[in-house]
């Protein structure tokens, strides 16, 4: 998160801060997890020492956080993922929200600390411009927007 001032072309910056132990990967590893445990569910089986599968189950879950970015809910269709087994499931996007509700919490840490930093309130802030790729998920442009009280947020700028 940063924040700059533009006067007379000129940017300054006045505070930048971040999480760089979150992003896009924590949310697919959260995704990876809860499918490990069901496809240990449904066939009693453990993939998660399974390197092959692993990558294909993460290749799949990727997929789907995106497809999910668009649509309430994703599927994933994963042939003869372990042992010969086909895994054919899906999730809903208010699951994958629910799973990672705490992530999501922490994604404002960084945006109230650089406030602080500046020395600013939230209301002098004039455009919220989105980067980074996981700035695509619809729970954390809710996020924002609620935080700043509704306000449009500028996705004008490709976020990666």
């Amino acid at each position: 998160v940063s924040i700059l001032t533009i006067e007379d072309g000129i940017f300054e910056v006045k505070a930048t801060a971040g999480d760089t132990h979150l992003g896009g990967e924590d949310f697919d590893n959260r995704m990876v997890n809860h499918f490990v445990e069901e496809f240990k569910r449904k066939h009693k089986k453990d993939i998660s020492q399974n390197k092959r599968a692993l990558r294909r189950l993460r290749t799949a879950c990727e997929r789907a956080k995106r497809t999910l970015s668009s649509s309430s809910q994703a599927s994933l269709e994963i042939d003869s993922l372990y042992e010969g087994i086909d895994f054919y499931t899906s999730i809903t996007r208010a699951r994958f929200e629910e799973m990672c509700s705490d992530l999501f919490r922490g994604t404002l840490e960084p945006v109230e600390k650089a406030l602080r930093d500046a020395k600013m309130d939230k209301s002098q802030i004039h455009d919220i411009v989105l980067v980074g790729g996981s700035t695509r998920i619809p729970k954390i442009q809710k996020l924002l927007q609620d935080f700043f009280n509704g306000r449009d947020l500028n996705k004008s700028i490709n976020p990666d």
